[in-house]
């Protein structure tokens, strides 16, 4: 390749890397530069980074102070353009992380706790598609609704998946690719699919294993 060639092939480079870390600057939304988004709530200190994945209905979200949610994330509340009059129907506490990739999803209720850490690419929603009316295609069935709740504390690990009504106490860590329904006590460590108890810990004796 020519000298000259190689030159201006350094220098595009250069120059597309700059304006990308420029836009992932510019392009966060916080609460002192929320741009057109509005939000129920959005605390100091809180950022949405750049670029964002889908983002609808933020009215009816709540994120608390310090949280921080990672490129390509998805918040999404009903439908586009959907009334929830003047429910807040996803609300994520302070000092939380989600991360890049992640999708969450409401329709009745999502309620994520403080201190709650995403790996890449969790996926939370509380609502599923019902499957018994066998002469109507799955995806035009009504569906059915089940509040979320993650205690504060909470681990959920990459690629884990958390489904309608289920529950999490405090300080749960969820293995990666877990599916998790159901409710799950304070201090315990569940995966597979679908979850389980893996540890948990008794206030006499520790940490024991289910395994």
């Amino acid at each position: 390749m020519p000298r000259r060639s190689r030159w201006m092939d350094r220098l595009t480079a250069a120059a597309i890397r700059g304006v990308w870390d420029w836009a992932r600057v510019r392009g966060r939304v916080t609460a002192v530069n929320p741009g057109r988004y509005r939000f129920a709530h959005l605390g100091p200190g809180a950022a949405l980074s750049f670029p964002l994945g889908a983002l609808y209905n933020e009215q009816y979200m709540a994120i608390g102070e310090g949280t921080l949610v990672g490129e390509g994330v998805s918040l999404a509340v009903g439908w586009p353009g959907e009334d929830f009059g003047e429910e807040i129907v996803l609300r994520i506490g302070r000092g939380c992380s989600i991360g890049r990739g992640s999708h969450i999803v409401a329709h009745l209720r999502v309620d994520i706790g403080d201190d709650v850490f995403f790996g890449p690419y969790v996926y939370i929603t509380d609502q599923n598609h019902g499957y018994t009316a066998l002469d109507t295609p799955i995806g035009r069935q009504d569906p059915e609704d089940k509040p979320v709740t993650i205690g504060d504390g909470c681990w959920l690990g990459v690629g884990s998946v958390i489904l309608p009504g289920t529950t999490l106490g405090r300080n749960v860590a969820v293995a990666a690719g877990a599916v998790v329904r159901g409710s799950f006590p304070d201090h315990c460590l569940i995966g597979g699919v679908p979850a389980r108890i893996l540890r948990r810990h008794q206030d006499e004796d520790g940490w024991r294993s289910n395994l």
